[in-house]
C-alpha cells in the first residue's frame, strides 16, 4: 500500500462519523455487543487498542459486526502491526512513527493513522507521502489552538486529535478546518463497558455522532 492510498484510506475512516471511539477492552465477550451499540449510535470506526491481552481477540469478534470499521490502535512495533492485519483490523493507529512500523503498515497493507505531535513530525510524515495524522497527545501538546498554528504552514496535513479530547472540548477541534475528526475515549469508558451498559453507550454514540464544529 502506498503512503497515497493509505492516507485516502485514512480520510475515508475519519470522514465517518465526528468521533472515532478509543477503546481498551478486557474481555472478548464485551465486544460485539460494545460495537453494535456503537454503530448504532451512528459511530462505526472503531478503535481498538493494543493495551490488554484480549485485544487481537477483540478485533476478531468486531470484525463480524455489521455495519462497523475495526481498527487497531497503540501499533508500536511490525509484529503488532501483522498481528492487527491478521486479527481483521482495516486500519491501524499509532501514538508516534518509526520507519520501521511504517514500513510494516505499508508492506502489510494497513492503513496508518500515525501520531505526530510536532510540526517537524507532521512535515516528515508529508516527505513520506502522508497527509492525514493522528495529533496525540493533543491537550497536551496545546489542543485545538496548536492545531489552528498548524494550519498556516502545513494547509495539506489534516488531523485526527486524540488524547484529552472530551465532549466539552471536541468542537473546538472539529470547528478546525484541519481536522477530520476526533478520538475519544469517554463513549465506551470502562465502567459502562464492564457493567455492560449498552443503550447508555449507544446514546453517548449517538450524542457524539451529533457533534460539529
Amino acid at each position: 500500500m502506498t503512503p497515497e492510498e493509505a492516507s485516502a484510506t485514512a480520510r475515508e475512516v475519519c470522514g465517518l462519523a465526528p468521533v472515532i471511539p478509543v477503546l481498551v477492552i478486557e474481555d472478548v465477550a464485551h465486544a460485539v455487543p460494545l460495537a453494535e451499540a456503537l454503530v448504532a449510535g451512528g459511530l462505526p470506526a472503531l478503535e481498538v487498542t493494543l493495551r490488554t491481552p484480549a485485544a487481537l481477540d477483540v478485533i476478531r469478534a468486531m470484525a463480524s459486526v455489521e455495519g462497523g470499521m475495526v481498527g487497531a490502535g497503540t501499533l508500536l512495533t511490525p509484529e503488532d502491526v501483522r498481528a492487527a492485519k491478521e486479527a481483521g483490523a482495516r486500519f491501524g493507529v499509532s501514538p508516534g512513527i518509526t520507519d520501521r512500523l511504517v514500513a510494516a503498515c505499508e508492506e502489510a497493507d494497513l492503513p496508518l493513522l500515525g501520531g505526530v505531535a510536532t510540526v517537524g513530525e507532521a512535515m516528515g510524515m508529508l516527505e513520506r507521502g502522508y497527509n492525514v495524522c493522528k495529533f496525540f497527545p493533543a491537550e497536551a501538546n496545546g489542543g485545538a489552538k496548536a492545531l489552528k498554528a498548524f494550519a498556516g504552514p502545513l494547509p495539506q496535513m489534516n488531523f485526527c486529535p486524540t488524547g484529552g479530547v472530551t465532549p466539552e472540548n471536541a468542537k473546538d477541534y472539529l470547528s478546525l478546518p484541519n481536522v477530520l475528526c476526533v478520538g475519544g475515549s469517554w463513549i465506551a469508558s470502562s465502567d459502562l463497558v464492564n457493567a455492560g451498559k449498552w443503550s447508555e453507550i449507544e446514546e453517548r454514540a449517538r450524542v457524539a455522532s451529533g457533534l460539529k464544529g
